[in-house]
């Protein structure tokens, strides 16, 4: 087969993992900020549910955690398609990682913001909505890059769970063709390209916060 009839197929399974990594990147987000805002609670039975979550998932194989929810859970009578226990699975994962990356961005907020904030009598929850995030969120974005980078590398595990995402559509064309080198030079190129294009939105999200700050929208 010639680059012009392998390509097709590979940008079918290109799509699949696209919409894996746009999927997750949001689960992973919302996970991300659940955990971490709970692991700097001041209840300490919802720090210890969200650090159980987060070393669970950062101290487990990424692989097997995809095994046992999309093998596993059907015999405990909890049944999902392929797609959504690739997505729970990197979703949950990726967002251990970025728990960590909120709890500390959330740390980082200067202690005179906290006592600013009590002094003018703002509920924990505005405190945090007002004053805590709009500071850490800055200083979230290049690791949260990171680990979106991280999650689309995974997407290559789900392969394994039966879903026809770019690393299958490879390794069937692969098998009937036996182009290795072709084949896979175009897959590489396309995850990079992805990578690319979720590092330049990530940047440009940089970009636009770093105007708020400079402008003074927030405090520095």
């Amino acid at each position: 087969m010639t680059l012009a009839e392998i390509l097709p197929y590979l940008l079918k399974g290109t799509w699949v993992t696209v919409e894996i990594t746009l999927v997750s990147i949001v689960l992973a987000l919302l996970m991300a900020f659940l955990a971490g805002i709970a692991r700097v609670s001041e209840h300490r039975l919802v720090r210890w549910i969200a650090r159980g979550y987060v070393e669970l998932f950062r101290g487990t194989s990424l692989l097997v955690q995809m095994f046992w929810i999309y093998y596993a859970l059907p015999m405990l009578g909890v049944e999902m398609s392929a797609f959504t226990a690739g997505v729970l699975t990197l979703g949950l994962n990726i967002g251990a990682y970025g728990a960590e990356v909120v709890r500390g961005a959330i740390l980082a907020v200067p202690k005179e913001q906290y006592e600013a904030s009590i002094a003018l009598n703002f509920t924990p929850l505005r405190r945090l909505w007002q004053i805590i995030l709009p500071q850490a969120i800055p200083a979230m974005i290049p690791p949260f890059g990171n680990n979106a980078i991280e999650l689309l590398k995974g997407t290559a595990l789900v392969s394994l769970i039966t879903l026809h995402d770019l690393t299958f559509s490879g390794q069937l064309l692969r098998n009937l063709t036996y182009q290795t080198a072709d084949i896979f030079s175009l897959v590489l190129l396309l995850y990079f390209v992805i990578a690319l294009l979720i590092t330049a939105v990530v940047r440009l999200l940089e970009r636009r916060l770093g105007v708020g700050l400079d402008r003074g929208g927030m405090a520095r």
